[in-house]
C-alpha cells in the first residue's frame, strides 16, 4: 500500500543530519507494515495531482498553526475535504491532526494552559499510550462526524477518529526520545516555559509507546474500519 506523506514542516536545521526530517521519522516508525511511502512538500507548494495519487495519505507537524495565513493552508485543507469526501484514508499527526480538524468544520486554538512537551500519558481507544508531545496549539472543537477516542487532562480532544476515513493524534510518536531531547534544547528554550522544559526534561527516559502507536496506524490504513 503506498502512503503519500503531505509534508508540511521542517525538523530544525541543528537536528536534521543526525536524526532526517519529519517524511525520515515516519519511514522509520511504519518501516515493517507493509507500506511504501512517496512525499510531496506541501508547504512549498508541491501538491499531489490527485488525492488517489496515493492509497493514503499522512500528514505531519509543522510549526506553524493551523489557523496561521500560509499559502499552503487553504489548498491543503481543500485536498482534505476532497481525500475525505472520496473515501481516501487520513492520518495525521499534530498539525496535521489539526488542520484536518479544521479542514472539516473545527475549531483549533492556542491552549491558554500552556505547552505540552515531552513524554505524555494518553487514553486512546481504551489502551494507554505514552507518547512524545510537543505543542501548544490544539483541536477546542471537533468537527462534526468526529468522535474524540484520545484525551489528557490538558488536551480534550488528543486522539479523533472519523469513522473509517480519518484517525489523528496530537502527539509524535514519530519523535524518537533523542530528537524530543534536542527540540527541547534547540527549540524550546524562550519560546516554551522553563517549567515546562525542566519537567519534559525530568521524563525523557520513560519509555514510550511509538511502536504500539505505528501499529494502530498502519492498522487503520490497511484494515480500515
Amino acid at each position: 500500500m503506498q502512503i503519500g506523506i503531505l509534508q508540511t514542516g521542517h525538523a530544525p536545521d541543528a537536528l536534521r543530519a543526525a536524526h532526517g526530517d519529519y517524511p525520515d521519522m515516519f519511514v522509520r516508525l511504519l518501516e515493517g507494515h507493509g507500506l511504501e511511502f512517496r512525499t510531496w512538500p506541501v508547504l512549498d507548494m508541491a501538491f499531489p495531482p490527485s488525492v488517489h495519487a496515493a492509497e493514503g495519505w499522512l500528514i505531519t507537524g509543522s510549526r506553524f498553526a493551523a489557523y496561521e495565513d500560509h499559502a499552503f493552508i487553504h489548498p491543503l485543507e481543500e485536498f482534505i475535504r476532497q481525500a475525505h469526501a472520496e473515501g481516501v484514508p487520513l492520518v495525521g499527526i499534530c498539525f496535521g491532526h489539526q488542520i484536518i480538524a479544521q479542514a472539516l468544520g473545527g475549531r483549533v486554538e492556542k491552549f491558554a494552559g500552556g505547552w505540552s512537551v515531552g513524554p505524555r500519558d494518553y487514553r486512546i481507544e481504551d489502551r494507554d499510550y505514552r507518547l512524545n508531545a510537543w505543542h501548544q496549539d490544539q483541536v477546542v472543537i471537533p468537527p462534526a462526524g468526529a468522535e474524540t477516542v484520545g484525551s489528557t487532562p490538558g488536551c480534550a480532544h488528543a486522539a479523533l477518529i472519523y469513522g473509517d476515513r480519518a484517525f489523528t493524534v496530537q502527539p509524535h510518536p514519530e519523535f524518537a526520545p533523542a530528537f524530543e531531547r534536542g527540540l527541547i534544547e534547540e527549540r524550546g528554550p524562550g519560546v516554551v516555559p522553563e517549567d515546562a522544559l525542566a519537567e519534559a526534561r525530568a521524563r525523557l527516559d520513560l519509555p514510550t509507546d511509538s511502536a504500539a502507536m505505528a501499529g494502530r496506524i498502519a492498522r487503520f490504513f490497511t484494515e480500515r474500519r
